[in-house]
């Protein structure tokens, strides 16, 4: 089994302005001449930490690291009392991202994603294809309605019953109708001793169920008052609104990323973001490589998980090389301009075929049969 590469520190650290009154940290590690890789992290609400940097061969890659509007080490934070969201969307995100890209030379690079950085990965993908090398994927998560109500409405309360109990507690009986409206209410009132508790506990069903065991550390991190606060106002936010997105998109739209080649990560035993939303993807998008992890849940450094991303960065790298590495900031910066990032064409959906997928039960036994408008601080692990 692959495990995460050594430690390293970053060659370079920024503070990159998006506009809006928004700055976005980043951070550059690995070969400085490397094929470039940018990790987009989960939530929305989450951040990077150094373990992300271990997905990749610093030797072979330029890893480029960034939080997200509102997120980790990005200001404003969103845990702030006047935080404004109202200019954080996805497709702010997805400008950001190319302002990233134009401001670090980068002509076009490899996009990593799980959760939701899997979803910002397809818009981004979906909106400038010709920018993006491969695609690796991981517990795909697309803001559909089904994918919303199925996690936050009470479909994963059929299997985890007494942890939604603790979600449920701070909601009022006769509110808990519509439970991300509701959270919306709470995370917005004034009173701390309200939003802070609503934060937690929104943080914490997240945090207990993304690994197929809880992990207490982890749940210990996530209900941080100022994490859980960011990560809840942030994720709620985004929700209420399916992520600007038309309900189905990413998956609909699947048919402008045919020419990228791709891995998908999936885990049988996804709480989270269950395995139904990568097989949609799939059958939308045939070409790409789906690889459903039979023991594994929602999190990126679950073994099976883990070994599968790896194995897809390191054969990315020995196909591809350096020959994607950094041309000059005014070559990278002439075409995709971040003004241009609303300008999305529509495209016809092509019929869906069938692809191979692998089921990592059996992939390696030769006896097995056939058979997913606003902004954070704190940083944690994300495994989201």
């Amino acid at each position: 089994m692959r495990d995460l590469y050594p430690e390293i520190e970053p060659l370079e650290t920024g503070m990159l302005d998006v506009g809006d009154g928004q700055h976005i940290y980043w951070e550059v590690s690995g070969n400085r001449e490397g094929k470039p890789v940018v990790f987009l992290h989960g939530g929305p609400g989450g951040a990077t930490s150094p373990a992300h940097r271990r997905l990749f061969d610093p030797a072979r890659y330029r890893i480029v690291l960034f939080d997200q509007r509102g997120c980790g080490l990005s200001i404003p934070h969103a845990s702030e009392p006047d935080a404004d969201l109202s200019t954080n969307t996805t497709w702010h995100l997805v400008a950001d991202l190319e302002r990233l890209r134009a401001h670090l030379g980068i002509d076009r690079w490899q996009v990593f994603g799980g959760s939701w950085g899997s979803g910002l990965a397809l818009a981004y993908a979906e909106t400038h294809p010709e920018r993006v090398t491969e695609l690796v994927l991981r517990g795909i998560f697309t803001l559909r309605r089904s994918e919303l109500d199925w996690f936050y409405e009470g479909g994963a309360a059929a299997i985890f019953p007494d942890l939604w109990e603790d979600f449920l507690a701070p909601v009022p009986v006769l509110e808990r109708g519509h439970l991300i409206e509701a959270y919306a209410r709470l995370l917005s009132d004034p009173n701390p001793d309200v939003h802070q508790s609503a934060a937690i506990a929104w943080a914490r069903w997240e945090a207990a169920t993304i690994t197929l065991l809880p992990e207490v550390e982890n749940i210990a991190k996530f209900t941080a008052p100022e994490y859980a606060t960011a990560f809840a106002r942030i994720e709620n936010h985004y929700f209420r609104h399916g992520g600007w997105f038309d309900d189905g998109q990413l998956i609909r739209d699947a048919s402008r990323l045919r020419d990228i080649p791709a891995v998908i990560v999936q885990g049988r035993y996804d709480v989270c973001t269950p395995v139904m939303t990568a097989w949609d993807l799939h059958l939308a998008w045939p070409e790409a490589d789906l690889q459903i992890i039979g023991d594994a849940g929602h999190a990126y450094d679950e073994p099976g998980i883990l070994d599968a991303l790896i194995e897809a960065t390191d054969r990315f790298a020995e196909a591809g090389g350096a020959t994607e590495a950094a041309t000059s900031g005014a070559d990278a910066s002439s075409e995709g301009s971040p003004d241009d990032a609303d300008d999305r064409d529509e495209a016809d959906v092509g019929e869906a075929g069938e692809g191979d997928v692998e089921d990592a039960d059996t992939a390696d036994d030769p006896e097995a049969t056939d058979g997913s408008d606003e902004p954070a601080q704190g940083v944690v692990r994300d495994d989201d």
